[in-house]
Formats: C-alpha cells, structure tokens, sequence
C-alpha cells in the first residue's frame, strides 16, 4: 500500500492546485509526505548499512582473504559500522520517529539480496555487483527523500502564506 502511495505522492501532479485546497488537505498532505520520508529514511539506513557490510568484504577479499563466514562479520560489525554514528548535514527534525509498519518497505532492499545470496557464498565478482546494486538503490531512495522534502517544503510554504495573508488563523488549529 505505501509503495502505491509513494508513486501518487511523487506524482507531477500531486500538489497542483494547492493554494485551492482546504487547510485540513494540506496539513493532512503534509503528514503523509513526512511519514513517508520517515520510510524511506529508515530504508535508506538499513541500505547503508549493509552497503557498509559489503563493502567491508570487499576491502578484507582485495587484501586476500577469502570470503568471510558470518560469524567474522558478526565479531566485526561494531568497527564496519561505526562510520555511521552521524550522519552529514544539518538533517531535519523528524514529525515522526518510527518508519510505518508496511511489509513492503524493505521489498526492494530484500530483492537485492535474493537475487544473488548469502554474501558468505557470493564469488568476488558478485561481491561488487552487490555493492554496485546496493549503492544504484541508496542513490535512488536518496532522490525518493529529495522529492519527498521538496513536497514538504512546498506544502508548509502554502501554509505559512495562508498564516501571514491571514486566510488561516492559528485560532483554527484549536478548534
């Protein structure tokens, strides 16, 4: 259902017409593209995060090492993913603290692996096609969050025009 309502949210022709639209449409617009961009942030985590892992492999196979079990990767991951502890840029503050709780958010991340495997198994080459794979999806959900924060930015513009031309008045959030 979310994956549905990301494509409509993305749409050209999502916030046409706006400033027509009723106040209690907007906010409500407003909050389904934050929680949503709370999805896609959350999903672009867990894909860094095994972009991290991966990548790792990639850097202990080209110093010669065969392919790791998943216990050694376990024993390692507090020093692969210690890059991520804070993330760069001013960042925003999230309206919603948890990604919703759609089966399907991660579907794109698990086709990645189902398609080639337990990393412990992948030959090298298929190593970098993970990373690659991967990475093209980071890039993409990237530019999911990109859009989504424009149609933030966009439907809180209306409102604060409608607060400072006085065609809302904060009288009318109390109510």
């Amino acid at each position: 259902m979310a994956r549905a309502r990301l494509q409509d949210v993305l749409s050209a022709t999502y916030l046409d017409d706006l400033e027509h639209r009723p106040i209690e449409e907007i906010r409500a617009l407003r909050a389904e593209c934050q929680q949503l961009e709370v999805d896609q942030s959350y999903l672009r985590r867990l894909i860094q995060g095994r972009l991290d892992i991966v990548r790792s492999e990639q850097a202990r196979r080209v110093g010669g090492a065969g392919p790791s079990d998943v216990s050694d990767i376990v024993e390692h991951l507090p020093e692969i993913l210690a890059d991520r502890v804070h993330a760069p840029g001013v960042g925003r503050l999230p309206t919603y603290l948890s990604p919703s709780e759609d089966a399907g958010l991660t579907s794109e991340l698990d086709a990645v692996f189902r398609s080639l495997g337990p990393i412990d198994r992948l030959a090298d080459h298929q190593v970098d096609d993970l990373a690659t794979a991967l990475a093209d999806l980071e890039l993409t959900v990237s530019a999911r969050r990109r859009s989504l924060h424009e149609r933030i930015d966009a439907l809180q513009s209306e409102l604060t025009r409608r607060y400072k031309t006085g065609e809302a008045t904060v009288d009318s959030l109390l109510q």
